[in-house]
């Protein structure tokens, strides 16, 4: 049985940030990424117009954080991807492809792991748990029974809107992913259905900077778990913005302008028919209260920091309250002929055999760190701070879970 000394689980963004420390300290460990290739996730769930909805200059992985000549720009797909693959071939990253992990388990009697995969087994006195939170794609049961007459997929197996047979579409889910796939299709000339849940809205630019910008410079993205109001809250959907052609905001209210048909929540569905809830208003609001509560607070931040930022006032639409509330929806009626669940993912931890993880399935931990020796989670968002999960946060914290399993070697 081989020994490695650390074992790092999941060749995402983390992954490999994890990698890079462990590798400038000639530490001994590997990268187990069961994906034929690097930037896996970006690659191959990820719809072609894809953008990232952060500017350049948050790109930040160690050693490589972003130099370009478009700070504030959005990186497309191809691009990201092919920083990825950069990044493993710069660095000489120790990754190994295609190889899953199966379990990982204690070292029975020792300190230690064991780490099963493909059939064999590797002993490591350290796990780096990189998998991230977008483990299953989340689709409801009742999908089933809806007619197979319907195409159905999730936002990560959309690629564009010529893949779609013709027809009205209906999409799932309002936060980034169905909002930006949402604008896509109703823009290349299809009937949109487009069922709003409880994510927020952000404008793309306030007051002369990028809103994410704003949200990095008022210590928003620093926020911890306990300043939440649930521990839920820590899976909520990102609020609906785009990085397309130079970055834009998104509206739910523009879209009932421009003609997309606004629903509730799913509640079920069988045959050619589905339930909706009577919420559609109530989410509405949702979505508009976020956006309140964001500018308020960059307009705190730059009256205490004094800043030379002049007032904005931004346009109030209010479209999408004059949507008739339906709660029955007859897919052969409404000319619906595809359905795109972005529901967005499910994490799953199962593979760690170990009493690790709180009532949600999280892991419990501080800033990675377990309680078991050896064994620590990078990557997700909320291990210390909300950027933990994000490209521009994930590197501090990652060097954080490095400095502990050197300290502890």
């Amino acid at each position: 049985m081989s020994h490695i000394d650390t074992i790092i689980v999941g060749g995402g963004q983390a992954g490999l940030a994890t990698s890079y420390y462990l590798t400038r300290q000639g530490r001994d460990h590997i990268v187990l990424e069961q994906a034929a290739q690097a930037g896996n996730a970006w690659r191959n769930d990820r719809w072609d117009s894809f953008t990232l909805v952060t500017p350049n200059w948050a790109t930040r992985l160690p050693g490589a954080e972003y130099q370009g000549s478009h700070p504030h720009g959005f990186m497309p797909r191809d691009q990201l991807v092919t920083y990825f693959e950069d990044y493993v071939e710069r660095f000489d990253l120790p990754v190994h492809y295609g190889e899953r992990v199966t379990s990982v388990e204690p070292k029975p009697g020792s300190r230690g792991y064991l780490v099963r995969m493909n059939g064999d087994v590797l002993e490591a006195d350290n796990v780096v748990m990189a998998t991230g939170l977008f483990q299953r794609p989340k689709q409801p049961s009742f999908s089933a029974d809806l007619s197979p007459d319907i195409l159905q997929l999730h936002s990560g197996q959309y690629r564009n809107p010529g893949m779609l047979p013709p027809g009205a579409v209906l999409v799932v889910g309002s936060a980034q992913s169905g909002c930006q796939i949402a604008e896509e299709l109703y823009q290349s000339g299809r009937r949109v259905y487009l069922c709003v849940g409880s994510a927020g809205r952000a404008p793309r630019r306030y007051r002369g900077k990028d809103l994410y910008e704003w949200v990095h410079l008022s210590g928003f993205l620093n926020r911890t778990p306990d300043k939440l109001p649930s521990p839920r809250a820590r899976f909520a959907g990102n609020p609906h913005l785009s990085g397309r052609d130079g970055g834009h905001s998104l509206n739910l209210h523009q879209f009932a302008r421009d003609g997309v048909v606004l629903l509730g929540r799913v509640q079920g569905g069988q045959d050619g028919a589905l339930r909706l809830a009577p919420d559609l208003k109530q989410n509405l609001a949702k979505a508009d209260e976020f956006e309140a509560q964001i500018l308020k607070l960059v307009d705190r931040y730059v009256e205490q920091s004094g800043l030379d930022a002049p007032q904005e006032t931004l346009p109030q639409l209010r479209d999408g309250y004059a949507a008739d509330e339906i709660t029955q929806l007859n897919l052969k009626s409404a000319g619906i002929t595809s359905i795109i669940w972005a529901m967005g993912y499910a994490f799953d931890f199962s593979l760690v055999k170990l009493p690790a993880f709180d009532g949600a399935g999280f892991p419990v931990q501080q800033r990675g760190v377990t309680d078991y020796p050896g064994l620590y989670f990078v990557g997700l968002p909320w291990l210390h701070g909300q950027k933990s999960g994000l490209l521009i946060g994930v590197g501090e914290q990652v060097k954080h879970v490095v400095s502990h399993i050197s300290d502890n070697a």
